[in-house]
C-alpha cells in the first residue's frame, strides 16, 4: 500500500480534513471531508470555553470534560473514515499534519475563563487537541505547522514560489468541485508536507 497523509485545518466544532498520497512525486487527493467535532452543531458546543465562562468553575470543568470526550470520539471516527477511504484506493495513512494558530501554551482554567482573548484561543486549541488525541490513538505520527508559516515552509520544501504553489493546489482541487476553499488548500499543503517529511 502506498503511504498517505492527513491534513487538518480546524475551526470551531469542525475541521477541514484532506487525505493525500503521492503519484509520480506529486500529490493526489484521496479524501476530502468536513467532519463535525461536536454532536450538536450549535454555538453552545462549538465554543465550549465561551459557554464555560458563564458557569462556576466546577460546572465548567465537568462541561469541558464531557465535550472533550465527545470531540475526541468524533475526531477518531473521522480519522477512521479517512483511513477507510484511503485504503479503498490502495493507500495507508502513515502521517498527519495539524495546522496551528499561535501555538502558545494555555494557562490554567481559571485564567483562561478570566480572559476573553484567551477564551478565543482555547476554543480553537480544544478541537486541535481532539485531533492530536485521535491520531495518537490511531498510531498516526502527526507534525504541527503554524498556519502563518505554512506557505513559506512548503515553498522552501517543494522549491516552488508561493504563486506557483497556490496555482498548483488550486488546480488540484478543480476536478473535485466545491468546496475547495482556503481550508482545503491549506490542509492539502500540510498533508503534502507530512508526506515529504516521511521521505
Amino acid at each position: 500500500m502506498r503511504p498517505a497523509a492527513l491534513g487538518f485545518r480546524v475551526h470551531s466544532g469542525w475541521t477541514s480534513l484532506i487525505a493525500v498520497a503521492l503519484e509520480n512525486d506529486e500529490p493526489i487527493v484521496l479524501a476530502r471531508q468536513r467532519p463535525h467535532l461536536v454532536a450538536t452543531f450549535s454555538y453552545t458546543f462549538r465554543q465550549p470555553y465561551h459557554t464555560a465562562e458563564k458557569m462556576d468553575l466546577a460546572e465548567a470543568r465537568t462541561f469541558l470534560q464531557q465535550q472533550r470526550r465527545e470531540a475526541r470520539k468524533l475526531a477518531l471516527q473521522a480519522s477512521h473514515s479517512a483511513q477507510t477511504e484511503a485504503a479503498e484506493q490502495g493507500c495507508k495513512l502513515t502521517r498527519a499534519a495539524l495546522l496551528l494558530a499561535s501555538g502558545r501554551p494555555l494557562p490554567e482554567l481559571p485564567k483562561i475563563l478570566a480572559s476573553h482573548s484567551i477564551i478565543h484561543t482555547a476554543d480553537g486549541e480544544f478541537f486541535r487537541e481532539a485531533l492530536l488525541h485521535a491520531c495518537a490513538r490511531a498510531v498516526v505520527p502527526i507534525i504541527k505547522i503554524k498556519d502563518r508559516e505554512l506557505v513559506a515552509t512548503a515553498s522552501a520544501t517543494f522549491r516552488q514560489t508561493p504563486t506557483e504553489l497556490s496555482r498548483f493546489i488550486t488546480d488540484l482541487g478543480k476536478p473535485l468541485g466545491s468546496p475547495w476553499t482556503q481550508d482545503e488548500k491549506s490542509a492539502t499543503l500540510a498533508a503534502w508536507l507530512a508526506l515529504a517529511a516521511n521521505h
